[in-house]
């Protein structure tokens, strides 16, 4: 968890998600390195990976990678113990309101992007880890 609000702090983490729960309710289950939030360097990505190698995808790997600037950070504790930590990213492809709850004393997370042009909510569950330490794999960007 120390390390987790250190990585925070920084501005440099990622989010693996081991899971993905779309508006309509539907949840898969996916790889984490392929599937994240990241945060570094003040440029934030949002990246989806399905693993179905027969559909084509922006990003080459089965989903999308979207960068953008992040804006707007806020955190807190709550009176759980739980870190709530809110942004905005703001990219070509991209404008979004991020808000991911960490479980007091963990490094679970979930974190819901909210898209400012539409109501198709994202949540994503797992773990979040320093960005130096984490196991992603990003793919193409820019399409």
């Amino acid at each position: 968890f120390l390390q987790t609000i250190e990585a925070i702090k920084e501005g440099s983490w990622a989010l693996e998600a081991s899971s993905i729960t779309f508006d309509n309710g539907v949840t898969r289950f996916v790889t984490p390195s392929t599937n994240f939030l990241s945060m570094n360097e003040g440029t934030g990505v949002v990246q989806t990976a399905f693993d179905n190698s027969n559909v084509y995808s922006p990003n080459g790997i089965g989903g999308v990678t979207l960068e953008g600037r992040i804006t707007g950070e806020e955190a807190k504790i709550d009176e759980d113990g739980n870190l709530i930590y809110n942004y905005t990213i703001m990219g070509p492809q991209l404008s979004a309101t991020v808000n991911i709850v960490i479980t007091a004393y963990s490094n679970q997370a979930t974190a819901t992007v909210s898209p400012n042009f539409n109501n198709r909510d994202m949540i994503m569950t797992g773990n979040i880890y320093p960005y130096n330490s984490a196991g992603i794999f990003e793919g193409t960007t820019g399409y």
